[in-house]
């Protein structure tokens, strides 16, 4: 499960409004007929319309700044294992996310009238996408760039012999092009990834529109505060600040593991991905010290990514390749053990 939250995008030829925001939530609907198009939902009803989000946002933002986030996006990414876990299944997903904003009301150290924050509180609206297309910061796009940029090069080049303006042999060009395109190291269904092309396997992810007012327009709740949980003393009262993030990103898995009785592997976790970015050997030493049975799992988990693992048993002078080696491939199962973002 990888989430993450982005503050709305401001300046420049960037809207104020949700407006823009929204309409691009709708791209897979067009595709669709008006029966099978989703909706967005909140934390009691369906079905509701995208106008009726903008209305409600966009209607919420009293004393807020112009230079100060409207609100916030929450994307949520299950892996493709918590995804077969579950069969895909949407209804399960909204059950989720309704539990998750449960979990993200809590994170806040914030108070309304001497009380915790609640869901009702919070002003969100949530919508289930499918598809994913690969963008030019994928890890595919970038080491298949040589490679089209090249395919490129050599079918403007074929057009122009075909058209008389240069000279050239056209089997030999397009042998050329075979050639790269057998190459290039990441394919779907034989053909070089390019930017676009839609993402292979389950790719269903959500996102959350939520309100940087609380329900009354009357509170700012920013889930972007710099201050973790802490107290402050205001006008001679201490007064409680702050978004835990950790707090809210773990009680994020549990939820899910809750809910849908699921057995989450250590190189899934939010912990684990932690650890890794904070100190890659404890990482490496906590992997290797997993239950055999665990282990395995989560070696299967890293090897799906198209890459090996080194032999483990090596002798000690190739000991630090094998460390390479190995942290490349839990880098890149890291990034796979959610769907890209």
């Amino acid at each position: 499960m990888y989430i993450s939250i982005s503050p709305q995008k401001l300046g420049g030829s960037f809207s104020q409004s949700v407006g823009d925001f929204v309409i691009y939530l709708e791209k897979e609907n067009q595709e669709k007929n008006l029966q099978e198009n989703e909706y967005f939902f909140n934390q009691y009803d369906d079905k509701i319309r995208p106008y009726e989000v903008i209305k409600e946002i966009d209607g919420n933002t009293a004393k807020l700044k112009q230079t100060e986030p409207k609100y916030y996006s929450i994307t949520v990414n299950p892996s493709q294992y918590e995804l077969k876990h579950i069969h895909n299944n949407p209804e399960k997903l909204k059950t989720y996310v309704r539990d998750l904003m449960k979990e993200y009301a809590s994170a806040f150290n914030r108070e309304i009238n001497g009380r915790p924050i609640h869901i009702n509180d919070i002003k969100y609206y949530a919508k289930i996408e499918h598809q994913r297309t690969y963008k030019s910061y994928d890890t595919a796009i970038k080491e298949n760039a040589p490679y089209s940029n090249k395919i490129a090069h050599l079918q403007n080049k074929l057009r122009k012999v075909a058209r008389g303006e240069v000279s050239g042999n056209m089997n030999s060009i397009q042998n050329e092009i075979k050639k790269l395109s057998r190459d290039a190291p990441y394919k779907i269904q034989g053909q070089p990834i390019e930017e676009g092309m839609k993402k292979e396997g389950l790719q269903t992810h959500i996102h959350i529109v939520v309100s940087r007012k609380d329900a009354s327009n009357s509170y700012s709740l920013s889930p972007g505060s710099k201050y973790k949980a802490s107290e402050v003393m205001m006008h001679g009262k201490n007064v409680k600040r702050g978004f835990e993030r950790d707090r809210f990103f773990k009680s994020a898995e549990k939820s899910f593991d809750r809910l849908f009785s699921y057995n989450r592997n250590y190189v899934e976790s939010y912990m684990a991905r932690k650890t890794f970015t904070q100190n890659p050997q404890n990482y490496f030493s906590i992997l290797m010290n997993l239950a055999m049975n665990e282990k395995k799992i989560a070696f299967k988990m890293l090897r799906e990514t198209g890459l090996q693992l080194p032999i483990l048993h090596l002798p000690q002078n190739k000991v630090g390749f094998a460390y390479k080696q190995l942290k490349k491939i839990i880098e890149t199962g890291l990034k796979s053990s959610s769907i890209g973002y």
